[in-house]
């Protein structure tokens, strides 16, 4: 099987110059990073959460993620200046795209009821952000090894400052987006 950054050099970036109407393959859309997050706020609570969501990402990623910790006391959440707050792994290059390839064809179709992304999801920016309210949907974690269930957060950060336009290139990489209210009304 082609690595999908192949597949992506040789025929989505083509079709998308074509779609976006772009002569210059440079002022394409492109992926620059991926970036998986995970809060640990309940880490007081249990000690080795850490640990179990350290491997959980290990899996999921193929990464070691990078321990955040809180910049700032807040009293309101009992967080102190150093503590651990949450986990983070920066994909780029061929892990990125491997990432964004298990993501859009085999993660999102195990999600029960799913009918699309939002396009809501996007940031001024052109980025955009998926939340994932377990870890169990990913096929590297089983409902047996799973100690703890917890969420994630996947932001694709594109050198896009259009939405329309990383919202095509997710399009073509694979994403399934839900229909907009617009097109139903013109069509109905």
């Amino acid at each position: 099987m082609p690595k999908f950054k192949d597949t992506y050099n040789e025929t989505i970036a083509k079709k998308l110059m074509t779609d976006l109407k772009v002569k210059n393959s440079m002022a394409l859309p492109k992926l620059k990073k991926v970036v998986v997050n995970v809060g640990i706020g309940g880490n007081k609570s249990n000690p080795k959460l850490t640990e179990i969501v350290t491997a959980n990402l290990l899996a999921i990623t193929g990464q070691r993620p990078v321990i955040r910790r809180a910049r700032k006391a807040i009293s309101g959440f009992k967080v102190r200046t150093g503590d651990e707050v949450g986990l983070m792994v920066t994909l780029r290059g061929q892990r990125m795209y491997d990432f964004i390839q298990k993501v859009a064809h085999i993660t999102l179709p195990r999600l029960r009821d799913f009918r699309g992304l939002d396009l809501k999801s996007f940031d001024q920016a052109g980025n955009m952000t998926i939340g994932f309210k377990e870890q169990l949907i990913f096929p590297e974690i089983t409902n047996e090894k799973a100690e703890v269930v917890h969420g994630l957060e996947v932001t694709m950060i594109i050198n896009s400052y259009n939405p329309e336009h990383s919202e095509k290139l997710l399009v073509a990489l694979g994403f399934p987006f839900k229909k907009s209210v617009q097109v139903k009304e013109q069509n109905g």
